[in-house]
């Protein structure tokens, strides 16, 4: 062999020993994932709501970090939360609020990535079957709908209920999911109020067949409602799961805070471009409207800010009286760890 060939072939050799070496780090965090399999169950997946986790998927970020990633759609929040009460999924892509009346039934389950900052959650009446409607009190006697009994859009309709004086059972909740078949019950007249997310009550809302008498989409809407920021959608599990697979956990975190920086960016184009057709209900214009609306309670960055978690104390156990704030520890629904770590490395 000549002195050349040689050397070619000591460069070679050194080119592919420098490649497998930058990769090993990658592929060395990819095998330490003690679960790459993971089943996530959420409630309503069409919604903007989940929309980070939507953008997660399409765009390929779970995979990225090694994750095979199953989500199992549910017609509300409290159903998704079942699939991992029994086994059947291993993390809930849902409200906040859930980890607290868990805890106060003595099961310990912790949110671990933030995906909205404020419920992105409306109640409005229906001006066909409740022309009168002056005040919440009208609401005695009426059907309400919601994404499904015991979800987040049945607690942010019995916290406005309780502020005018009325107790859950002084109506009926009737559970409609999130997408085409909320609006079929609201426009056919089977519930005279709906308590839900967008894009669904933007729909109604545009084109002037709801009143919307309270709104947690924006911010100021949110604090005028709860009195405080208050945490939404996030990623949440069994204590005793996080525990046992902390990489697993913060490698679907990684996803997400991802998803949350792309989404900082991204125009209208970009967001009909990766989330799937049947997500814009046939109505492309609205679907931006309604964005356009709840863009700002996206989380920035995947953080739970300091008071959320109390303020949604504080609105459970207003109505509610097994929730007793006292006996509730706050600081072990969520925790900000794995965030931190996926902030360092998004920059964001």
């Amino acid at each position: 062999m000549n002195s050349s060939q040689h050397n070619r072939r000591t460069f070679v050799s050194a080119v592919a020993w420098t490649a497998a070496s930058l990769a090993a780090p990658a592929l060395r965090a990819q095998q330490r994932l003690e679960k790459p399999r993971i089943s996530i169950a959420v409630g309503g997946k069409a919604a903007f709501y989940y929309l980070p986790l939507t953008i997660a998927e399409q765009l390929g970020y779970f995979k990225a970090e090694g994750l095979e990633v199953e989500i199992s759609d549910f017609a509300g929040g409290s159903r998704a939360l079942q699939a991992v009460v029994g086994g059947s999924a291993d993390v809930v892509s849902g409200a906040f609020e859930h980890t607290i009346n868990l805890q106060s039934k003595g099961q310990k389950y912790q949110a671990f990535v933030l995906q909205g900052r404020a419920p992105q959650i409306s109640m409005g009446i229906s001006p066909k079957t409740m022309p009168n409607y002056r005040t919440v009190t009208d609401l005695k006697g009426k059907k309400i709908g919601v994404s499904a009994p015991g979800s987040s859009t049945n607690m942010v309709a019995n916290l406005i209920l309780s502020r005018a004086g009325l107790k859950p059972g002084d109506v009926s909740f009737i559970g409609v999911g999130t997408a085409a078949g909320a609006l079929t019950a609201f426009r056919s007249g089977q519930i005279d109020a709906m308590s839900n997310i967008d894009p669904v009550m933007t729909m109604l809302e545009q084109k002037g067949e709801i009143r919307i008498i309270a709104d947690t989409r924006t911010l100021k809407g949110t604090v005028d409602v709860f009195g405080g920021p208050m945490p939404a959608g996030c990623l949440y599990a069994p204590a005793e799961f996080i525990q046992k697979n902390p990489n697993t956990v913060q490698a679907m975190t990684h996803a997400i805070v991802h998803s949350l920086k792309w989404l900082q960016t991204a125009g209208p184009s970009d967001i009909i471009k990766t989330v799937p057709e049947s997500y814009l209900l046939g109505d492309r214009a609205l679907y931006l409207a309604a964005f356009n609306k709840v863009r700002e309670a996206i989380s920035n960055d995947g953080m739970f800010a300091d008071d959320g978690p109390r303020t949604a104390l504080r609105a459970l156990a207003s109505f509610d009286p097994t929730i007793k704030a006292d006996r509730i520890d706050i600081s072990k629904t969520y925790t900000n760890e794995f965030v931190k770590k996926a902030k360092e490395r998004f920059k964001t």
